[in-house]
């Protein structure tokens, strides 16, 4: 049989197989494209009316406030992310960080900002050697049993906010039915290209995702970077500690507290997540890691992500159709994706998170469409992640366990 003779029929059918791939990838990523413009609309007129309803609330019936603030290692603009929680319009508030140990170099640097501002009630919590698998939720039960009350922020060291961050994200607790009250953020990058492509993935690909999953479903979840929620709400589900074993233990809160009856709000306040240089391996490895937590956390919505990418079905449809000789509809398809993209970039990330690069380099975020396709397929690898300074393994269900350290489940779970 002549090889050559089979090789042209068989390439053929499958350069049509993958364009037919293509069309339809182009097809699901468009029609999310208007979902997203619809869900933008929508965030854009709630935002409003709860910016609203939240100014209106007098400053006589807002609540004391705990803000929590788990610190590890030093990052970029550290000292300005946490002087940014010091620097609150609120009549009432504490700040209490919480580190492993004395010796902690970060600890250090919020000691220094404490020091400038002896006006906010601050103390800081060492926790010692954590036991649970979740070393910030660790700190953070000992924070919590730290102070009498009520109203709590929790944010990662890596975020700042605007002053009147705590003037917004209060206010909707006052509602009973409300539990908790997630915000977005946009992406703040080091001076590296890599840094850069994450930070438009944050403000644009996060958001974008974030929007349209509360609408058509309601906010089910929590985001971690910033985060106001309740005493009674942590109460009834079992305490911080029920989410201990799990690396998401944002989604686990957000998740189980909606479970549980209550409200979950996606706020109208942006906060700023600050990027901190690192080399492109690293910068891989951490996008793996919230990948693969996204598919242990949400499994189903993880997969359908496959199909909101836009410019690697643009990238099939144009080898595949100029394989095919038609140079013309190769082109066409890429160029449908490439654009497709930069509306998105400019709509979501300049539009919503108020993130002017996403406007200024629109035309990057295709590449950074691109390489979060890739990533996602690299999610459905090792189960194994480096975090903290530490390396662990996804188990069942999406808890985790560090490899080299001594760890038990918060709750008794065996797994």
């Amino acid at each position: 049989m002549n090889v050559t003779m089979v090789s042209g029929p068989v390439l053929g059918a499958i350069l049509k197989l993958t364009l037919a791939v293509a069309f339809i990838g182009i097809a699901s990523s468009t029609i999310f494209l208007i979902m997203t413009l619809v869900a933008a609309v929508r965030y854009r007129r709630q935002a409003k009316r709860a910016q609203a309803e939240a100014r209106s609330v007098p400053v006589s019936s807002l609540p004391p406030v705990a803000i929590l603030k788990p610190i590890h290692n030093m990052e970029a603009e550290l000292e300005q992310n946490l002087e940014s929680f010091f620097l609150q319009d609120y009549p009432d508030y504490e700040i209490i960080f919480g580190a492993r140990d004395s010796e902690n170099p970060a600890l250090q640097v919020a000691e220094r900002v404490l020091a400038r501002h002896p006006e906010i009630k601050s103390q800081v919590i060492l926790s010692g050697p954590p036991t649970w698998p979740n070393a910030k939720v660790f700190s953070l039960e000992k924070m919590i049993a730290a102070t009498d009350r009520s109203y709590f922020v929790i944010s990662d060291s890596d975020v700042r906010v605007a002053p009147d961050f705590l003037r917004n994200t209060i206010p909707p607790l006052l509602n009973e039915k409300i539990g908790l009250v997630t915000c977005m953020y946009r992406g703040v990058p080091a001076s590296d290209f890599w840094s850069s492509l994450e930070a438009l993935g944050l403000s644009v690909e996060m958001s974008s995702g974030v929007m349209v999953a509360d609408m058509l479903e309601g906010m089910r979840f929590a985001l971690g970077p910033a985060m106001t929620t309740r005493r009674d709400a942590i109460d009834a589900i079992g305490g911080i500690a029920v989410t201990a074993d799990y690396y998401s233990d944002d989604f686990e809160l957000g998740n189980r507290i909606w479970a549980k009856g209550y409200k979950v709000t996606l706020s109208h306040h942006i906060a700023k997540n600050v990027l901190t240089p690192r080399s492109a391996l690293r910068t891989l490895g951490d996008q793996l890691r919230w990948m693969k937590s996204t598919r242990y956390s949400r499994p189903a919505g993880h997969l359908g992500t496959g199909l909101t990418f836009a410019m690697p079905f643009g990238v099939l449809g144009f080898v595949s159709a100029a394989g095919l000789g038609h140079w013309r509809l190769g082109i066409s398809l890429l160029a449908v994706a490439f654009v497709n993209r930069m509306i998105q970039s400019v709509v979501v990330g300049w539009g919503i998170a108020k993130d002017p690069r996403s406007a200024a380099l629109c035309w990057l975020y295709p590449l950074r469409d691109l390489a979060g396709f890739l990533i996602w397929v690299g999610s459905y690898t090792s189960r194994r992640f480096f975090w903290r300074g530490e390396t662990y393994v996804f188990r069942k269900g999406g808890r985790i366990m560090p490899e080299h350290r001594q760890a038990k489940s918060a709750v008794g779970e065996t797994y």
